[in-house]
Formats: structure tokens, sequence, C-alpha cells
């Protein structure tokens, strides 16, 4: 790196609901300047409007004098490219839950659960990529008919920063995280499952090139390095300088529970999606449909905001008097239940109150990733630390609350876009690998709130009572 004056370096977050840019010192990982614009609703859109909010994001100069960019990316996207390189339909996003069927049709041709996590490492849900493209087959065959290549989200606008707003024919890369998202690129060899792609689409496809962790894809015509780029879990991973032992749970949209292993998972359960991460290790990952959006419900079922859903949670007991929330509210997919609703059970004329219905919210968003968390551990993970990120780890009462539920003390990261921060951190790792050094750059994220254990007996029972509700309701 060059010692006069600082390099620059951008990190890219292409998420659901928006695109966020920040741009780096690529020493330090100090953010110098950051820019951002919104994504429609939805779980179908085009992917000119990413490119439309990259631009809009990075407009009034953001990227000057920025040396190199990546992009990490909403995993799981299906974006489908005809021969001449333009998009065939809208990209049906990760939250779209249309494919279900066909991820149990595509389970059974295989020859269930066990044959899938031993050949990609995951049983594929309907998020998952190559559960998109059976549908499509299925239901728009005049569309499929003209489907050539199929790109991941990041895949697609890292793609189109490399060539200056177009994309060539057979010119996309992606990386090993990303690719493990897909259902037909196996971590545990480290090459697609062609086979997988013709199972799926009834013929073979075009992919990505899939680049090494700090391999770059070339450059802009104005002389910026592009990196790889990665998936969003992936990208959150290098932003917080996850070590073995770490486990994350986000809270946004989804929910995710994930941490760094050093070989590749088999769950034969399909609860445990077996991804690689981008640095070269594996990055098992539970995730749940709904997280954030609980919270934002609950609020709106009580009549308050937030903030005010903090107050009422927190003056409830622990157990919220025996109400107990089941948050499938958009269905779910750990358990796989894409048609489900939410439940609340338990409710007596003594805990119908307010405070109740909103511990219970809070309690069961995290009782559902705390499931998640004991699935990792299944697999292998220590869990040396647990680091509560993603919009709703701000609130307050999720923040008391999850210690008990998870059974360990957890660390709250300063707000950050660690995204955006992750790619950020790998586009200077291409830029050092370009100059001959190749060890990641050492960037510190700041983890200075923490929240002690609490009443582990008291989030066994709220555990209990929440398992026993589902069990019931879900047998």
């Amino acid at each position: 790196m060059s010692a006069g004056r600082r390099t620059l370096v951008a990190g890219v977050d292409s998420s659901t609901q928006s695109t966020k840019v920040v741009v780096c010192d690529a020493d330090t990982g100090e953010v110098l300047r950051q820019g951002s614009a919104s994504h429609p609703g939805g779980t179908e859109i085009h992917p000119d409007l990413w490119w439309q909010a990259f631009t809009q994001a990075t407009a009034s100069g953001l990227l000057e004098q920025v040396q190199a960019i990546a992009v990490g990316g909403q995993q799981h996207g299906m974006v489908t490219l005809d021969d001449a390189g333009e998009v065939v339909r809208p990209a049906l996003l990760w939250n779209d839950t249309r494919s279900a069927s066909a991820a149990r049709d595509l389970v059974a041709e295989l020859g269930g659960p066990a044959a899938w996590a031993n050949a990609v490492g995951s049983v594929p849900l309907a998020a998952f990529t190559v559960t998109k493209l059976r549908w499509l087959a299925q239901h728009e065959p005049a569309l499929a008919n003209r489907v050539r290549e199929v790109l991941l989200p990041h895949d697609w606008l890292t793609t189109r920063i490399l060539g200056g707003g177009a994309i060539q024919p057979g010119a996309a890369v992606t990386d090993r995280g990303d690719a493990s998202g897909t259902g037909y690129w196996s971590p545990l060899s480290g090459q697609y499952r062609t086979d997988l792609i013709e199972l799926a689409f009834g013929r073979l496809l075009g992919t990505p090139r899939v680049l090494g962790p700090s391999e770059a894809a070339g450059e802009t015509t104005g002389g910026m390095l592009v990196a790889a780029g990665t998936g969003d879990n992936m990208g959150a991973a290098l932003g917080l300088g996850l070590e073995a032992g770490d486990v994350v749970v986000s809270l946004g949209t989804s929910g995710t529970v994930f941490g760094v292993h050093t070989a590749p998972t088999t769950d034969a359960t399909g609860v445990v999606a077996g991804f690689a991460d981008a640095t070269g290790r594996f990055l098992p990952l539970v995730c749940t449909l709904n997280a954030a959006r609980v919270l934002t419900a609950a609020a709106a079922m009580t009549g308050t905001d937030l903030v005010g859903l903090d107050r009422l949670a927190m003056s409830a007991e622990p157990g919220a008097g025996g109400l107990v929330l089941l948050p499938y509210l958009d269905g779910e997919r750990t358990p796989d239940l894409p048609d489900a609703t939410g439940t609340l059970g338990g409710l007596t004329r003594a805990n119908a109150t307010p405070q109740n219905l909103a511990r219970a919210a809070v309690e069961g968003m995290l009782c559902g990733l705390a499931d998640g968390m004991d699935a990792l551990r299944a697999q292998g993970l220590k869990t040396r630390r647990v680091l509560l990120i993603g919009g709703a780890a701000r609130s307050l009462a999720v923040q008391e609350i999850a210690p008990s539920i998870f059974g360990a003390p957890v660390t709250v990261p300063a707000p950050f876009e660690y995204v955006a921060i992750g790619a950020a951190r790998q586009a200077a790792w291409a830029l050092d690998t370009r100059a001959g050094k190749p060890d990641l750059p050492h960037w510190s994220a700041d983890t200075s709130a923490v929240r002690p254990l609490g009443d582990p007996a008291a989030g066994e029972r709220v555990r209990s009572a929440y398992g026993q509700l589902r069990e019931t309701v879900h047998p």
C-alpha cells in the first residue's frame, strides 16, 4: 500500500432493501465516506434497479481515487441471462417461496436430504437458486428456453461494474462463498455440480467463473481493481473479522446464525447450510425468514413503535406469563415450513397484556435463532462468543433477553455496515495480493458492548415452552 497518502477501497452491500457503499482506508478499515439508495420491496426485482441504486449511491464522486472495489450481495437470488447477456426475467430473490414444492421434488429426486448434503453441503430449500431454476422450467417454459446463463445478484453487479454498465456473455465471475448457496456448487469438491443444474433445469447452463478469495476479476476502464465479491453473510464475517469460536447472530429481514469452521459440514437434516466463506474456510449457517419484522409486527399489534415495544417487553417477566409466539409470520425456512403462519400459544385472560405480547415476540424471535445455534454446535462449532448484529440488535430488549436465551454472553458490535465493510476488506486484500502481499489485511471491529449471561435457567424455561408449542403445532 502507498505510504505517502491513504489508499482507498470501496465495499458494496447490495441487499434486499438497499444498496449501501462505504469507502475505507485500505490499511486500517476506517470508513471515510458512504452512500446509499433504496430498492423496491417484494420478492422479485429487475436487476437493472440494482444498477440504478448503485449509480445513485456512488453519485457525487463517492468513488473518486478508489483503487479497488468489491460487492457483497444477498445470497441465493436467480438472475437469468440470454445469449446476448440480457436479463430474461426479473430476478427471484432468496425470500421468494414459490419454489417450495420444487425444493421438495428435487430433494426426493436425488435420493433424499443426505444425498444433497453429501453433494453440495446443504439440503435445498425454497431460497436456494437450484429450486428457482426448477420453478422457472416448470412454470415459465417460454422464458426458460431463452436462458443461457444463471448468475447470483452479486455476480451480476460485480460483472456489470467490471464492464462499465454492460455484461458480456460468459464474462461473469463469482466466489466460492456465494456460489456455495446455489445448490449446484460444492464446497466439498470446490466444483460446480453440473448434473444438479441439469436435474433442476432439464439442460446445462453457463455459470460464472469461481475466483479465489483474494483474486481480482479485473479492472474497470478507469483502472479500478474489481475483487471477486461474495455473499452478504460471508461479507459480514469478513467485516467482523470472525475467527474460530465466534458465532454471529444477525437480525435483519431474515435471521441468520453462522460461524467460521475449518472443515466443510454436511447436515442431512437441512437445518445447517454448509456454505464456504470468503477466506478459503467454511461458514456453516442457519437462516430463519422471520427476524426484525417480528418486532415491527408486534409493535403494530400493541399500538406503539420499536422504542415503545422495548419498554413493554422489558417490563414483563421472563416467559411472558406463559405467552409463547411462534413467529412464522412470512412462512419459515428453518424449520422448513414455507406455508406456515404465526401462532400465539398459552393465551389466558391473566397474561393477555401488551407487555407480555411484546416480551413473547422478542423471546420467540430469539428462540428460533437459539435452535439454530444448537444445530451449529452439533456440527462441531465452539461458541467462544456470540456477536449480535443487524437492525434488531439495536433493541435494548433484544440485548437484555438474548444472553439467557442463547446461554452465552453476547457482544454487540457498534452498528456499522458490516457486509459493505467486509467487501471493502476483500477489495483491500485483492489490492495487496496484486502487490505481492497475500495476507488478509487486519481490520478490527469495535466489540466493546458486552451483555452478561443473565439467568440461564429462565432462558431454558422459555426455550422449553417454545419447543413444546412448536412440536404441538408442527409435529
